[in-house]
């Protein structure tokens, strides 16, 4: 049995972990990593990255047919073999020696293996191969382990061998019949993603909208297109059954139907990846998200006196995505350091130390057909949260950069003014390339730009980004 000391140890070698330790280590603490799985974690191997080169096909595809002069040049649709090559070569056959390297070039220790408390600032890593390795922290531990897709307790389910995530973005064929149970987004894109391989799809939601955390109208948008492709979407169902045959698997259904097809992916939820990580050592249940306050250092029950405890990413539950989880380590690898040095902790809500924009400020994109992509409060989330508001919409087609982009752009635009202080408190857009446009939406959101000093932002002409014009003249001065 091995045994070292460092001052940082990371739970999760995703871009999380990553990230938190490198932060440390740049702070002058020595850090290291457990990683049960591959380096590099859920979004370079099951997640971000192998979606959205799944995706990229069918929308580079869909863009070449709506600009005359290049839809003639379109003779046939998405080869999902090449498409699910591609796939491949960009997550390095699931092949994580490059992250391993660059660990290695952060001076960032990495132990291979499966972590548990054993009590306070200390962890028992067992390997594969049943070698241990006992590891003690000076300063933290943090807890950056992500979720796992949620499986719904369905009579049946767990027997028929349901895809997750982490099937669909990893298979190598497409099936002829894919039945998608969920409306959010990873069912969304999924949906989008197979139908463009010919693959006959079926969603079945539980509710009567998809992307029911969105505006209204990006849902609305997104079946359209879905129904379009041939995506058929069964609204107010849930499955009641499930059993395998020879002809596949056959769903029965809460609205009295059913269905059959060659797969079924749930894609309901997620649930954190806590559940063997030997929290009760420590006080904490196992299973539980990790709450933090904004210096991500844990405060759930039970937790109270623990100054070395952190999480960060899935994990905590605050925002599960991937780009909002680096923004937490980093933050996470300064407040340690800054600890562990006795420097004060700024806690001020735009301090270095704190991670205050997965709050009100999250941006996110769902790359879907159309994208949809959106930062901040919706409407009705600015509503509930009090604000006095005004909405702000308008159609993306009316705009001279639309017309030039594509013969038929369909989109929609939406900005949430607060009425008080004259600042935007959320914008989205849904239509084709549309998350190009996030960033400049997130300044305005995060920075709190007051709309008169935005009448100062020039869009270039002709461009999309002409929606900011338009806004601002829907609003009027």
């Amino acid at each position: 049995m091995a045994e070292a000391e460092y001052d940082v140890i990371v739970i999760g070698g995703g871009a999380v972990g990553e990230n938190v330790a490198d932060r440390a280590v740049q702070g002058g603490l020595s850090a290291v990593i457990v990683e049960s799985e591959l380096v590099g974690g859920e979004c370079s191997y099951w997640a971000c990255m192998p979606s959205k080169a799944l995706l990229r096909a069918g929308a580079a595809l869909r863009a070449a047919r709506d600009v005359r002069g290049a839809a003639q040049s379109v003779t046939g649709g998405v080869d999902p073999s090449e498409a699910f090559a591609r796939r491949s070569e960009i997550i390095h056959d699931w092949d994580d020696s490059s992250q391993v390297e660059w660990v290695e070039g952060a001076h960032i220790g990495l132990v291979r293996g499966h972590a548990r408390f054993t009590g306070p600032k200390a962890l028992r890593v067992e390997a594969a191969d049943g070698t241990v390795t006992e590891l003690t922290a000076r300063h933290a531990v943090v807890v950056s382990t992500g979720s796992d897709p949620l499986l719904p307790d369905v009579p049946g389910l767990a027997d028929v061998r349901p895809w997750t995530s982490r099937d669909a973005t990893s298979a190598t064929r497409a099936p002829a019949t894919l039945a998608i149970l969920g409306g959010g987004v990873v069912a969304c894109e999924m949906a989008t993603a197979y139908a463009s391989f010919g693959t006959a799809v079926t969603l079945v939601v539980r509710g009567q909208a998809l992307l029911t955390g969105q505006e209204p109208f990006a849902g609305e948008l997104v079946r359209a297109s879905l129904e379009k492709a041939g995506v058929s979407i069964r609204m107010g169902a849930e499955a009641a059954s499930a059993r395998r045959d020879d002809d596949g698997v056959t769903l029965s259904l809460t609205d009295g139907g059913s269905l059959t097809a060659e797969e079924v992916l749930v894609a309901i939820g997620r649930t954190p990846r806590t559940t063997d990580l030997g929290l009760e050592a420590i006080g904490l249940t196992p299973g539980d998200w990790m709450q933090v306050d904004d210096t991500l250092r844990v405060v759930s029950a039970g937790a109270d006196g623990f100054d070395w405890l952190y999480s960060t990413g899935d994990a905590n539950h605050r925002a599960l995505l991937t780009h909002q989880g680096k923004y937490q380590a980093r933050a996470c690898g300064d407040v340690i350091v800054a600890r562990a040095k006795g420097e004060p902790v700024d806690d001020a809500p735009w301090g270095r130390h704190v991670a205050t924009a997965d709050h009100e400020a999250v941006p996110q994109v769902t790359f879907t057909d159309p994208e949809v992509a959106s930062v901040g409060l919706t409407a009705a989330a600015a509503e509930k949260a009090g604000y006095r508001t005004r909405v702000v919409d308008y159609d993306l087609s009316w705009l001279a950069g639309a017309s030039v982009h594509a013969d038929h752009y369909e989109g929609k635009a939406r900005a949430i003014v607060d009425e008080d202080r004259k600042v935007l408190l959320g914008v989205t857009f849904a239509g084709p390339d549309v998350s190009e446009m996030l960033q400049a939406a997130t300044i305005a959101v995060v920075g709190q730009v007051p709309l008169d000093r935005l009448w100062h932002a020039v869009p270039a002409y002709p461009t999309l980004n002409e929606v900011w014009l338009r806004f601002l003249e829907t609003y009027g001065r």
